[in-house]
């Protein structure tokens, strides 16, 4: 047996809000119907939910995407969707525990790494 991948689930009131930070992240939606979206890029995929209780509130989750090209991927982000990138961490950054990493921030602080080892 191995573990291949894991799928993160994000929890919205406006789920519309994660659906655009993914979609300006390259994302595609693979399946939507209503509160619930699948989105999906290069083999790395993520769950997007809606709900009015307050889960949206109190679990704003930080995640991370592994790339073998943080250079061809910032230059993406960086020029289409400037206004994504982490205002702490808004270029890459060699970090001392043996990673380049930039991050993006949606308006509800949900954060993602972008991250490549050096």
């Amino acid at each position: 047996m191995s573990l291949l991948k894991i799928i993160p689930k994000i929890i919205y009131k406006d789920v519309q809000i994660g659906v655009n930070l993914f979609a300006a992240l390259g994302f595609e939606t693979k399946y939507a119907e209503e509160g619930f979206y699948i989105m999906a890029r290069e083999g790395v995929t993520i769950q997007l939910v809606a709900s009015e209780e307050d889960f949206h509130v109190y679990d704003r989750p930080e995640m991370r995407i592994d790339t073998n090209d943080i250079e061809g991927y910032y230059a993406e982000i960086s020029s289409k969707h400037p206004e994504i990138l982490h205002p702490n961490l808004k270029v890459i950054k060699n970090q001392p525990w043996g990673l380049r990493e930039f991050a993006v921030l949606d308006e509800t602080t949900v954060c993602i790494i972008i991250q490549q080892a050096i």
